[in-house]
């Protein structure tokens, strides 16, 4: 196997690992592949979550801040932004702080502070609110660019592998379909449909 985390390599690499299989799926280059590791990206993402640090710069009775600068955002998770509160009976108490979401409208993701904070918040904690966000993965036309980690690279393909076998049973569904291990030409004791399944079970099984 190629063993680099480029999306060709990767596609490469799970067309040997289905076998004869694979030439179901042969008739536009790579493509087929590409999609089955593209579609098995959400569930690496409940598997392996990516978490970024963001940062949005705060305005006295503003809101809610745009978090286009944030690549792939995928949901919020918490914010490092006025870790150290002082307390209620001291002079610079600024008031309760602020609840921290994301929100999204029809076409972006927001970082929404309710209530605004107010001048007291920034001048205690400071305009810089830093925070720690989920991030979809990608695959990379170049493996540095892919978010996966290599050492992640087997329970992708097994995912992908996964997807190629519901699809599989998908697009044979009322017709039998044989399967054959590729080396022997035995077949296996298996439809596709019940091989999507045993894949599936290994992969939320594995560590």
């Amino acid at each position: 196997m190629a063993g680099s985390m480029s999306m060709t390599d990767l596609a490469a690499d799970l067309m040997v690992t289905l076998h004869d299989t694979a030439t179901i799926f042969q008739g536009e280059g790579d493509e087929h592949f590409r999609r089955f590791l593209s579609q098995a990206l959400p569930d690496m993402q409940l598997k392996r979550p990516l978490t970024r640090l963001g940062e949005v710069a705060l305005l006295s009775n503003v809101p809610r801040y745009s978090l286009a600068h944030c690549p792939e955002f995928a949901g919020y998770k918490t914010h490092l932004w006025g870790t150290c509160m002082p307390r209620p009976w001291e002079p610079n108490y600024p008031g309760a702080l602020p609840r921290v979401e994301a929100t999204r409208d029809e076409s972006a993701w927001w970082l929404v502070l309710d209530p605004a904070p107010t001048w007291k918040h920034i001048g205690a904690f400071g305009h810089s609110l830093r925070f720690w966000y989920y991030g979809l993965h990608v695959l990379g036309a170049e493996a540095a660019t892919t978010t996966i980690s290599p050492d992640d690279r087997g329970l992708l393909l097994l995912r992908a592998q996964a997807e190629a076998m519901r699809e599989l049973a998908i697009r044979n569904a009322g017709k039998p379909v044989q399967m054959r291990d590729g080396l022997s030409g035995t077949p296996r004791n298996s439809t596709p449909a019940a091989m999507h399944e045993t894949l599936m079970r290994l992969f939320r099984e594995a560590r």
